[in-house]
């Protein structure tokens, strides 16, 4: 899978030194052949004579290019399953399946979405070519640092976390609780991780060129979650600061706003309740939209949000119920009917307050 335009090469022929000299020379010609061509540099020690050099173009994955990968990522001694993009791996090793997408993941090449060691592997690899790295705890999650296993005031966690193995926040730091003995807490804030050497294996599944679909990657690998999306081209009107040329050279520049339409490369998400109640996205979302712009080449993201007519069914009946006025039971049953309630039941009660 050839790549064209590499950083770092040139892609074309690289011409050194002069041209000029002609093919076919007559006899007072060859007698000066050794004359120079150009005094200029004759005189220069350091002239090089005309040469070629071609650069052969990369083959394979290189950086910047977008792929999908599958991939399992376990603990180097004991082999614990740690993440993986299969399913079946997955419920082997009893991961919590709850709101994960087991599936290939997009990433960029050389964008520090995957471990460096993997990153340096996966160049110049093809579609269907697999391998495993090996990954020092130090390049990973880093070393185990005794330094990070502190006690802190129990009151510093919440009532609900106050139990050994519990994942919590202390003064913005990110620990687990091992033990807690009256109003104190150990609490080891480095990563799990931290020690472990991994083993990372992966598969190349297929190279992506469609832009919704590298685009729909970046936001599954940020949120865990791939919403719909969309690429379109839209025409806009925008409020622009034009000079305003003036008779008098020796005036200053004035300048006056000016509407003009412009085009705007646009993505646009339609939202999910996953991706709104999603943590990352709630604080970092000029963060994630602001680098799916600037790898794909965009001028503005939109995020859409639909809201149907599905949801509305208890609203609607509240409503109806509270002002039924005399209306009879029959009419309550109805609108009961795909209830998960008992609606004789709750019809009975109508009755009874209606009579009285």
């Amino acid at each position: 899978m050839a790549k064209a335009s590499r950083s770092g090469e040139t892609g074309n022929v690289i011409l050194k030194g002069r041209t000029g000299v002609v093919d076919c020379m007559s006899d007072e010609q060859a007698e000066s052949a050794d004359e120079p061509v150009d005094a200029d540099a004759a005189d220069d020690p350091e002239a090089e004579p005309e040469t070629e050099t071609e650069t052969e173009e990369a083959s394979g994955l290189q950086d910047g290019d977008f792929v999908r990968i599958n991939y399992t990522v376990r603990t180097a001694d004991d082999e614990t399953v740690v993440d993986t993009t299969y399913q079946e791996v997955a419920e082997e090793a009893d991961i919590d399946e709850e709101g994960h997408e087991f599936e290939p993941r997009i990433i960029v090449v050389g964008a520090g979405h995957v471990f460096e060691a993997v990153n340096e592997d996966l160049i110049g690899k093809e579609v269907g070519d697999e391998n495993t790295v090996h990954i020092d705890a130090v390049d990973a999650f880093g070393e185990f640092d005794p330094d990070d296993v502190r006690t802190v005031s129990a009151e510093k966690i919440d009532e609900d976390d106050r139990y050994p193995g519990a994942h919590v926040n202390v003064d913005g730091q990110q620990g687990h609780v091992e033990t807690i003995i009256g109003g104190r807490a150990r609490v080891d804030f480095n990563h799990p991780l931290a020690g472990e050497d991994l083993e990372y294996e992966y598969e190349v599944v297929d190279d992506v060129d469609d832009p919704d679909e590298q685009a729909q990657g970046l936001l599954g690998m940020y949120l865990d979650h791939a919403p719909e999306v969309w690429i379109q081209t839209d025409e806009v009107d925008e409020e622009v600061q034009v000079e305003v040329e003036s008779e008098d050279e020796d005036e200053e520049s004035e300048y006056e706003t000016e509407t003009q339409t412009v085009e705007k490369e646009t993505l646009y998400i339609e939202a999910t309740p996953q991706m709104t109640m999603n943590q990352q996205w709630l604080f970092q979302k000029q963060q994630i939209a602001q680098q799916i712009m600037d790898r794909l080449d965009l001028d503005r993201v939109i995020v859409q949000e639909t809201i149907d007519g599905t949801g509305g069914m208890m609203g609607g009946m509240g409503g109806m119920m509270g002002g039924m006025g005399g209306a009879g039971g029959a009419d309550v049953e109805e609108a009961l009917e795909d209830v998960d309630v008992d609606a004789d039941e709750i019809v009975d009660e109508l009755e009874e307050d209606l009579e009285e």
